[in-house]
């Protein structure tokens, strides 16, 4: 039976012995309980600052915070083993507020997709993502991200989509002193009815910054901008909040650990704030 059975399944009866053996048994029980040990680490660093992550994430966290150093492979076996599962993007459906009415000024693309210019504050991405929090409650997000870093610079929460959820957030860039823009920066968005405002031109022309647009529905000429909204939705617990309040408290905390703590692959596996102290000092 032995055989008929060996020979089905295409495996020797030396291997099936082996296979069973009491050394085979052994290793595999030494490389369960090895792999149990690994698994707490990485399940460590998956939960790092209780923001959940993917392998490449995990392995940047092991390496910057716990000195710890695995590669892609063994993290990835040890994540589909234990059922560690990396939180998944969903397409942005977010829509243009309205089309420009003839007063509003579309500008042109300065920027043509050249985003890693690794001069920190010349390039400022900006844009604006809808959160849905506690029952059926809506709020609104506007960022400003540094092209070169990936840091976010300034941010505004608001319950609305009035014009000052864009000029408050440039208010907000302006009272950042960690940060200094260079004489030739510049901020660009797309062709919403907020930054073809002559209002928030005025404010971006008053505030010594140049101003871009992307072209006429085309996400790719802001695509890190829109990659971090996806990322910011995957990560931030935004529908557990109840309140305006909790809301804006989660995105505060959300934003300190994405600036400080959050490595990034394509950064030399820096954190934001690391790669733009690692630009200043290579200048």
């Amino acid at each position: 039976m032995l055989t008929h059975l060996c020979k089905i399944t295409g495996v020797s009866r030396s291997g099936y012995y082996n296979y069973f053996s009491t050394k085979a048994l052994s290793r595999r029980r030494q490389r369960d309980r090895l792999d149990e040990a690994v698994g707490e680490i990485v399940l460590n660093a998956y939960n790092f600052k209780n923001r959940k992550k993917g392998a490449r994430q995990i392995k940047m966290t092991l390496e910057g915070e716990f000195g710890i150093v695995y590669n892609l492979k063994r993290i990835r076996r040890i994540m589909k083993k234990y059922g560690i599962i990396c939180p998944i993007r969903k397409a942005n459906p977010y829509k243009r507020m309205m089309k420009a009415t003839k007063e509003h000024t579309v500008l042109k693309n300065l920027l043509n997709r050249n985003f890693k210019q690794n001069i920190p504050g010349k390039v400022l991405l900006t844009d604006i993502t809808y959160l849905f929090y506690g029952k059926s409650k809506k709020a609104y997000l506007s960022t400003i991200k540094d092209g070169s870093t990936n840091e976010i610079l300034a941010y505004n929460v608001t319950d609305n989509l009035r014009l000052d959820i864009v000029t408050d957030t440039i208010h907000n860039l302006k009272k950042n002193r960690k940060i200094k823009l260079p004489k030739d920066a510049f901020i660009h968005s797309d062709q919403g009815f907020h930054y073809t405002n002559p209002t928030f031109q005025k404010l971006v022309k008053k505030s010594g910054l140049g101003q871009s647009m992307s072209r006429r529905g085309n996400c790719w000429d802001n695509a890190p901008q829109e990659s971090f909204f996806g990322h910011f939705k995957d990560e931030a617990y935004i529908k557990s909040c109840e309140t305006l309040e909790q809301l804006k408290q989660e995105i505060k905390q959300y934003m300190i650990y994405y600036n400080k703590f959050r490595y990034q692959w394509g950064l030399k596996k820096m954190t934001p704030v690391q790669y733009r102290n690692h630009l200043l000092k290579s200048a």
